[in-house]
């Protein structure tokens, strides 16, 4: 059975205007995605980081034929209006709210009408929708049924990595087409590409699977008696996990004494360039 087409309204999510002359220089030398090329009608995955390296916000660039959408989380869009703003200084840059809803199709191979673009990080995420309506035929589910698609295919979210505590890298920014390593600086970079070129990533996030009910977001995952993560997470038997790959690689998983078992998306393991079993 073919999946169904499915919309789904995204409250948690808002828009950023960003408009005017110097839009595409302002943001190529913030966030981690380029922005020069950025096309109408596209989306590109990306983040703004601390100078330090650490996860403030995700967001996706929405090109326009005059400047772009940033769909951020709604609840972060006032506090990253601020920050903009901040690093605007005397560029000819036009920042605003735009009250346009978001929207998600996904669950079918169909391509869908305007408004829609693709999401950048996995075909199987479908496209995102912006101030449309679900296209006939297609069922209505609410966002949670969205959030239990993403952790279906292990895809971690803003509720994994929070604001200033995670690398990109350690949530999977750089596998989910979320770092664009060959745009030159952009807050944060020097770090950012520091753990890339020298490989020390010791930690990323991935799904576990468990039988019962779900443990607490923050619940260590054990290997043996060491540390091996922490979930970040959860929804009806998995949940998304920071995880200590070393550690993890033997197996024999336990959260709150309770078995769980590790899992490694076909996505993860194609992006990394292992052989998917």
């Amino acid at each position: 059975m073919s999946p169904t087409l499915t919309f789904a309204p995204l409250p948690s999510r808002a828009l950023i205007a960003v408009s005017g002359p110097d839009w595409r220089d302002f943001l190529q030398g913030l966030i981690t995605q380029d922005v020069e090329t950025l096309a109408p009608g596209e989306a590109r995955f990306g983040a703004l980081l601390t100078p330090q390296g650490r996860l403030l916000y995700d967001l996706f660039l929405v090109g326009r034929e005059e400047g772009c959408w940033l769909d951020v989380l709604a609840e972060h869009r006032t506090a990253l209006l601020q920050r903009l703003t901040m690093y605007r200084l005397r560029a000819k840059v036009e920042l605003a709210a735009d009250e346009t809803p978001v929207s998600i199709l996904y669950g079918a191979d169909a391509a869908p009408g305007a408004g829609f673009v693709a999401d950048p990080r996995l075909p199987d995420l479908g496209w995102r929708g912006y101030g449309v309506e679900a296209p006939a035929g297609a069922a209505i589910a609410d966002e949670a049924a969205r959030e239990a698609q993403k952790l279906a295919l292990g895809v971690p979210g803003p509720a994994d990595w929070g604001s200033d505590r995670t690398y990109p890298i350690e949530a999977n920014f750089d596998l989910l087409h979320g770092i664009d390593f060959k745009k030159g600086c952009f807050v944060g970079q020097e770090t950012t590409s520091r753990m890339k070129r020298r490989g020390q990533i010791k930690s990323r996030m991935l799904p576990i699977a468990f039988d019962g009910s779900a443990p607490t977001a923050g619940a260590e995952v054990l290997a043996g008696e060491l540390r091996a993560g922490e979930v970040t997470s959860v929804g009806e038997g998995r949940a998304i996990a920071l995880m200590r790959l070393d550690r993890a690689a033997n197996g024999g998983l336990t959260v709150d004494g309770r078995p769980v078992q590790l899992e490694r998306p076909a996505w993860f393991l194609e992006a990394l360039g292992e052989e998917v079993g």
